[in-house]
């Protein structure tokens, strides 16, 4: 008598949209991170309404100085009679949206000022992280002894010292906010690969001859990518916190587009004639850090309990 063979059924693999749509459910699990993401989409999209409309040209002085809010002027005028929510719009594009190359064309890249830095700075601090974490020896200790000198230095310091060094500029900006942030990127890294090296599977890789470029970012990166999105995430803000105090001190981004640092900076002149002024950017500043500041945190708490 012959018994039939059992199959096993093997479910099939989650499609793409489905775990997107498990990672987007980790969001919505937290409402720290779910209020978070609502403040953060709210100037995203303020910012995308801004690149086709504004209730006024943002550079343009058309009304009379200093007003309070009113009908027409909803978050009133500067000293300059140009209309605040205007260039608080406008504002929002140069942090999160665009990107200005130098040159007289006026080219833009996809992507604000603050991205682009977090995203240099993820990318040389992940690969120096990891080359230090799972390599170890002189690698180690050449890295992360160059990484400490970065890190003696005050961050407001480095940024001083860079764009010193270069004239004023949208690359410059994200050129120091890269400078600033790789160490802190690369020792979250390197911390998590030393972790993730011993794992049996790393093993099974390089018991099947896989070289270590393969291993450090095909096995370990991507199971690393949780707590370093989220540092990432955090990092978003601090950047923005950054631009804004570049541009309170004159030395961030160039005209014509408005930054809210600068922003600050004008109307703090005025601030005994017209305390208003100072009030929208620094709110703008304020909640978009707080913003991003709670959904990263949200994130963290639902990732450590989902890894639980």
């Amino acid at each position: 008598m012959t018994v039939a063979p059992q199959t096993i059924d093997v479910p099939p693999s989650p499609s793409r949209w489905s775990r997107a749509w498990d990672n987007l459910s980790l969001v919505f699990a937290s409402r720290i991170a779910t209020v978070g993401l609502v403040i953060v989409l709210l100037w995203l999209v303020l910012g995308i309404v801004s690149l086709f409309w504004t209730p006024y040209p943002p550079n343009s002085s058309l009304f009379t100085q200093n007003l309070m809010p009113n009908s027409t002027n909803w978050l009133g005028t500067d000293h300059l009679g140009r209309d605040i929510l205007s260039r608080l719009m406008a504002g929002t594009q140069v942090v999160l949206l665009k990107t200005r190359l130098p040159g007289e064309n006026g080219w833009v890249i996809p992507g604000g000022v603050a991205v682009w830095g977090v995203i240099g700075a993820l990318f040389f601090g992940s690969v120096l992280g990891l080359n230090a974490g799972y390599r170890g020896g002189w690698w180690d200790q050449i890295i992360m002894q160059v990484l400490d000198a970065l890190v003696a230095f005050p961050a407001i310091v480095l940024y001083l010292v860079i764009i010193t060094a270069f004239e004023q500029g949208d690359l410059v900006v994200v050129f120091a906010i890269t400078v600033t942030g790789t160490p802190g990127i690369a020792r979250l890294v390197r911390s998590l690969a030393l972790d993730i090296k011993t794992r049996d599977y790393i093993r099974a890789a390089e018991t099947r001859g896989e070289s270590p470029s393969y291993i450090m970012f095909r096995e370990i990166l991507p199971n690393a990518r949780g707590p370093v999105l989220v540092d990432a995430t955090l990092r978003v803000g601090y950047a923005i916190f950054a631009i804004g105090t570049l541009g309170f001190l004159g030395i961030g981004l160039p005209p014509p587009d408005p930054d809210w640092g600068s922003m600050v900076n004008d109307a703090r002149r005025f601030i005994f004639v017209f305390s208003w002024g100072v009030i929208p950017p620094s709110v703008a500043i304020a909640s978009l850090v707080i913003g991003l500041n709670l959904f990263a945190d949200g994130m963290r708490e639902e990732l450590g309990r989902y890894q639980k």
